[in-house]
């Protein structure tokens, strides 16, 4: 079932004039003591409901008919608030017992197209892998909480560096390594910024999203490039065309995962936090990150309380508990993800398994308010690491 909605959700995109879509919040849900729940609405998505923006003043609204998951509609509306100091847009009017406006939605992908024919269709994907899979097909970042799809095309609000991407791309005739394009992408926002290693080390949590932004469109670029001259011409049968649109999203998700780890590793770099990548630790697991290193690790006389573990996930709604049995020495572990939230009952049981989510700053106020203080940035996260270090560091007189 879970399957034939993530087909469904994407023939209906390829098919649209107009998509978008939005992790689900704790706010639309209700759970952060607003006056009302309902589906925020990003404001450059307005062009779904309405001929122009709404006026900073005015109140205006449409309504809609919307149908779910091609099981059931709702007479909905869809309202510009701009009276006083509110400056938004939401769906509201659901009906009592609206499935999608529960806890545990939080996290799960709301997709909403119109038709030519001005016919509404939304569906929730609530499944991790099949958030994973659409994001994919449209290559979209992970990392942003709203994509507009016009076309099956996605609009990128900024034109980030083009011309030093179009060198690259013009100069790719395959792809490169994950590790020399994640390199290219930040190389190149950090020239254009003129970031120093303080500067990166102290706006960690904004300059992470901006290499994943940006290394998203450099990939986007490669694929048209390298894919082209392949899907141009027909494919011999079903098998083939099936083989193909597999490779792409098979490379689209490796390479996420894998290029998120190396911009973590290069701002603990530059934040001179000594570290080891993917050491081995009990049944042959091997955690993304520990700190200090693999040796300290399996030397017992090395505090374990001066230990620390780091997984790395983009996303992380069912896949969480994966690192929970990483590093047997480390009894509180610590997970960086760009999830745009998780149900209540998710963020229940992280804390009793002791995991604590570390997250770019920006993205805290995703999650459900009580749980903000369990929830670290990237830079305390840094610091708190950094904190251990030294301290091992003087009591035993030695250099980490």
């Amino acid at each position: 079932m879970e399957q034939e909605i993530l087909q469904d959700a994407i023939k209906l995109v390829e098919e649209s004039t107009y998509a978008y879509c939005h992790y689900i919040t704790p706010n639309d849900v209700g759970e952060t003591g607003g006056h009302q729940c309902g589906f925020h609405v990003p404001k450059h998505c307005y062009g779904m409901f309405f001929d122009s923006p709404g006026k900073k003043g005015e109140n205006k609204d449409c309504n809609i008919v919307i149908t779910w998951q091609k099981d059931f509609s709702t007479d909905s509306r869809a309202i510009y608030y701009g009276v006083r100091t509110r400056n938004e847009y939401r769906l509201t009017r659901f009906g009592r017992g609206f499935e999608f406006l529960q806890d545990k939605y939080v996290g799960s992908l709301l997709i909403m197209t119109k038709n030519t024919d001005g016919e509404y269709n939304a569906y929730v994907l609530a499944n991790q892998d099949n958030i994973e899979d659409f994001m994919a097909i449209f290559n979209l970042d992970v990392s942003v909480s709203n994509h507009l799809i016009k076309g099956n095309v996605y609009e990128v609000p900024e034109d980030y560096i083009a011309k030093e991407f179009d060198i690259f791309i013009k100069n790719h005739a395959s792809f490169p390594d994950t590790i020399e394009m994640a390199n290219f992408a930040r190389e190149s926002i950090i020239k254009a910024n003129k970031y120093s290693e303080s500067a990166i080390v102290k706006y960690a949590d904004q300059v992470i999203l901006k290499w994943v932004a940006a290394e998203y469109r450099l990939f986007g670029g490669l694929e048209e490039k390298i894919y082209k001259p392949i899907y141009s011409q027909p494919f011999q049968n079903c098998q083939s065309l099936i083989d193909f649109s597999n490779s792409i999203l098979n490379r689209r998700k490796s390479r996420a995962g894998k290029s998120l780890e190396h911009h973590l590793a290069y701002i603990f770099t530059c934040a001179g936090l000594k570290f080891e990548e993917q050491v081995v630790t009990e049944g042959n697991k091997k955690p993304d990150f520990i700190f200090p290193d693999g040796n300290s690790y399996h030397d017992f006389l090395f505090p374990a309380d001066k230990l620390t573990m780091l997984g790395s996930k983009t996303t992380c709604k069912d896949r969480w508990r994966q690192v929970l049995n990483e590093a047997n020495r480390i009894d509180n572990k610590h997970l960086f993800t760009l999830q745009q939230g998780v149900s209540k009952n998710q963020l229940e049981e992280m804390k009793a398994e002791h995991l604590t989510l570390v997250v770019p700053k920006s993205n805290i106020s995703l999650f459900h308010p009580e749980f903000h203080d369990c929830i670290m940035d990237l830079g305390s996260f840094i610091k708190m690491v950094n904190e251990k270090q030294s301290d091992y560091s003087k009591f035993y007189n030695i250099q980490l």
